[in-house]
């Protein structure tokens, strides 16, 4: 039994909803966003010429960088006495990227955030520990609001504290926790290292998202906690999270609320948008946004799209397990290659841990890759020989053997008060 019944519309119904809403928004964007109608005026595009989803591929892309060029606000299409609320992207590689919120935009994130959590478990009168970051990052209040509405009993014991946070899956008895990937394995470390077994308390639903991961990794987080761990997707310049999520039933894809947020999935090198099942990178359009309307946003995230309805019954379009990002991508030795697919690689091994630290090195001309691993607790063989294994797996599967790979104790990576380690150092730069 779905949340809203526009999950199991038919295709017909539903297409004729994503057309309406779509010109809908191409007018709005046209008439209040100068950037968007001086884009469209260069395409030779007037929004009487989009009818539809069928003519999306006329429209102009838009990038993060059109957000910091745009900095502040000048993408938001209302005044700012209409917008209730503001967040924003960290802005580790440059200005932030500043998202607006009216009344009806606020309604609309509660709702896709409520059934979202509906699909991975969550039922009415459960209690949900929220472990994601309040403030301007998107995940701490976009998770609140949506447990509120479900309506369910929201703990928002935000991001860290560690201690306190199995303090409260003890004593409040949480039925689900939201945060990170590396903040539930985090998690389970510290219980662990307290002499709590997590797998022996009532939680039985995890919600991860805000960053890439394996398949191995979720097992080991399903594992570690005792739950099953629900992928959940999206992004501040969308909406925040809750644009898609895996159902409990299947966990074989994520839902895409496609009433809200049409996707395409494209080749990253010339634009031309892919069929389902090709991998590609994952291109979103915003369909019922007010304050900031998003045509095309190219989201740099590697995935592909199915059509076919899940075992669930709910017939929207599923996107893959985002795999990693376009701009992620590692050159080599002339060698292409993502983080994610040296994760997977390293996690087919039963004594390796899902936590790995990638260094690139340039020393003359010439390209040096390092990689650092941790083993589990209970591995007692000898660290070279795990290493030289590893070498040989990287070598087969990636055509490409790392210089070095340094097996190291659990802890041994270094961690932050949010459990999340950096994957990547490219020291080239």
């Amino acid at each position: 039994m779905p949340y809203h019944d526009v999950e199991t519309a038919d295709s017909d119904d539903l297409r004729a909803l994503q057309d309406t809403r779509l010109t809908n928004t191409v007018q709005r964007a046209y008439e209040n966003v100068p950037f968007y109608r001086d884009r469209l005026d260069d395409a030779g595009v007037s929004p009487d010429t989009i009818e539809g989803v069928e003519d999306l591929q006329e429209l102009p892309f838009t990038t993060k960088e059109h957000f910091r060029e745009e900095y502040p606000t000048g993408l938001f299409a209302v005044d700012m006495d209409d917008v209730l609320r503001i967040h924003a992207s960290s802005g580790t590689t440059g200005k932030p990227k500043v998202v607006g919120y009216t009344e009806t935009d606020l309604g609309v994130w509660e709702s896709v955030m409520a059934r979202s959590l509906y699909a991975a478990g969550v039922s009415p009168g459960d209690t949900v520990q929220n472990a994601y970051g309040y403030g301007l990052f998107t995940g701490g209040l976009g998770f609140h609001d949506g447990v509120e509405a479900l309506p369910a009993t929201v703990i928002p014991t935000g991001g860290g504290n560690t201690e306190r946070q199995i303090s409260m899956l003890q004593d409040l008895e949480s039925d689900a926790f939201a945060s990170t990937p590396s903040y539930c394995l985090y998690l389970a470390e510290r219980a662990a290292e307290n002499g709590v077994d997590v797998r022996d308390l009532p939680l039985s639903t995890v919600t991860i998202g805000a960053e890439p991961f394996t398949d191995p990794m979720r097992e080991e987080i399903e594992a570690a906690l005792g739950v099953d761990a629900i992928d959940v997707y999206g992004l501040s310049e969308i909406i925040g999270p809750g644009v898609a999520i895996e159902c409990e039933h299947a966990q074989d894809g994520l839902h895409v609320w496609e009433d809200h947020f049409y996707p395409e999935v494209i080749d990253p090198q010339t634009g031309e948008v892919l069929p389902p099942g090709e991998e590609g990178e994952l291109v979103l359009t915003t369909l019922t946004k007010e304050a900031l309307p998003v045509l095309r946003y190219r989201t740099g995230d590697v995935t592909s799209l199915t059509r076919e309805e899940c075992d669930c019954g709910r017939t929207m379009v599923r996107m893959d397990n985002v795999t990693g990002r376009t701009d992620d991508l590692l050159v080599v030795r002339g060698v292409n290659l993502y983080p994610s697919q040296i994760e997977a690689a390293v996690l087919d091994f039963e004594d390796v841990a899902p936590q790995y630290r990638i260094d690139v090195h340039r020393e003359g001309n010439l390209d040096r890759l390092e990689l650092t691993i941790e083993h589990h607790e209970e591995f007692s063989g000898s660290t070279d020989a795990l290493a030289d294994d590893v070498q040989d797996r990287l070598a087969d599967v990636l055509a490409l053997r790392p210089d070095e790979v340094d097996v190291v104790a659990p802890g041994g990576i270094e961690r932050q008060e949010t459990g999340k380690i950096r994957r990547v150092w490219d020291h080239r730069e």
